[in-house]
């Protein structure tokens, strides 16, 4: 019987150049030479004030690579990446062995927003020098996202106000009787349940008050209508979605033509598009040439949007409501349109034809062996009840 070498899967203590592991043309390889080479990283160092004093900080590039490449890879969780830095190779070669904890990569994503900012435009000013965008045609659309914030805690400035007085209503009752079973005869102490009820419901009106006085007036929309606030996240909206409502924001992306290149990004807590077509446009100014052609759907459709594009001189094609019904070669798109999904689909059934057919004695036929009628539709008639409130069908 032949005999073969045991290979195992899981060797240790290998001597590897981490270096050499980064392959040139891969994406791996080229995201370790531009954050080294190109960009410029120094507005990271004001986040930090351990030049006398204080533990070593890690690199900003390092964290930069790990999540940058995270994400190309599909890993979106700081846990995630933490267990790649110490399990995948690549992760291994680009952190230098580093392994930094989900603590550190959390902070540095949620509150280096401004110096990310100024990344992504360095790096769309190298995808420009290697003539990656075309300036001919940019596509603007967007997506609604869920945000951590709860669609409880939504409302108006009157909504909270009501809130907080059920509240302390509440609490007074509580208080109330709470005084009046001490004024009486001495019983045995029930627990601490009421209590704590009690200074939860004190604590939570304490929590609106403060939130009322924190944000004196309500949320404007673009009309100046009023918009629902969320005490968890007041930059988040309320926002319909094809799997019903949730609380939010919608990204919207400009892409250019010729590599897809995404040139502006942004996020809103709104959920209407045409609100967010000209801020989109103003921030990509830089980019656009005079030739420039602009490109949306119809949730970013408006007189307005169009009046203010004229004025900033921007060609744009953006389709219209009825543009569909108006053009032949979508004349079949009835048959493409995807059947609706019962779990999510909350439009109201329509309701039958009132009207029925009344019928005389003369309609039926009597059935002797049966001792039934026969209705017009050819179908015995029976009976569902007994006595006064019994009905007859077919």
């Amino acid at each position: 019987m032949a005999r073969y070498k045991e290979i195992d899967t899981s060797p240790r203590l290998i001597a590897v150049d981490l270096h050499r592991q980064l392959l040139p043309g891969t994406f791996e390889h080229a995201l370790n030479h531009l954050i080294d080479h190109e960009l410029d990283l120094s507005s990271f160092d004001a986040r930090y004030c351990n030049d006398g004093t204080g533990a070593p900080a890690y690199p900003p590039a390092t964290l930069l690579k790990v999540v940058l490449f995270a994400y190309s890879q599909g890993i979106v969780s700081s846990r995630g990446i933490e267990r790649a830095c110490r399990e995948q190779v690549t992760f291994i070669a680009l952190s230098g062995d580093s392994a930094p904890h989900f603590t550190t990569i959390a902070d540095f994503v949620s509150t280096a927003g401004v110096e990310i900012a100024r990344i992504f435009s360095q790096v769309l000013f190298i995808c420009d020098r290697q003539g990656l965008i075309g300036r001919e045609m940019f596509a603007i659309d967007g997506v609604k996202l869920p945000s951590n914030a709860s669609k409880a805690r939504s409302g108006t400035r009157a909504d909270f106000e009501r809130q907080a007085m059920k509240l302390e209503h509440a609490a007074k009752l509580m208080l109330s009787r709470h005084r009046a079973e001490d004024a009486g005869p001495p019983e045995p102490d029930p627990g601490a349940r009421e209590g704590k009820r009690l200074a939860r419901l004190q604590r939570d009106a304490a929590d609106l008050r403060g939130w009322l006085t924190a944000h004196p007036e309500d949320r404007r929309g673009s009309k100046g209508s009023i918009r629902k606030s969320n005490r968890t996240d007041n930059e988040s909206a309320k926002m319909a979605t094809g799997k019903g409502v949730i609380q939010g924001y919608t990204g919207v992306a400009a892409v250019d033509a010729r590599h897809q290149i995404i040139v502006e990004a942004q996020a809103h807590g709104t959920g209407s598009e045409q609100e967010l077509l000209i801020p989109v446009v103003r921030a990509m100014k830089a980019v656009l040439a005079s030739d420039s052609l602009i490109t949306a759907d119809a949730g970013y459709h408006s007189k307005g949007n169009l009046k203010e594009l004229a004025e900033l001189g921007v060609e744009a094609l953006i389709a219209d409501n009825a543009m569909r019904r108006r053009d032949e070669r979508f004349a079949t798109q009835a048959r493409h349109r995807r059947a609706p999904d019962p779990l999510y689909d909350k439009a109201t059934p329509e309701k039958k034809n009132a009207k029925s057919t009344i019928y005389s004695s003369k309609d039926f036929t009597y059935d002797p062996i049966a001792q039934t009628c026969v209705c017009p539709a050819g179908k015995s008639l029976y009976r569902t009840a007994v006595g006064a409130s019994s009905e007859t069908s077919c």
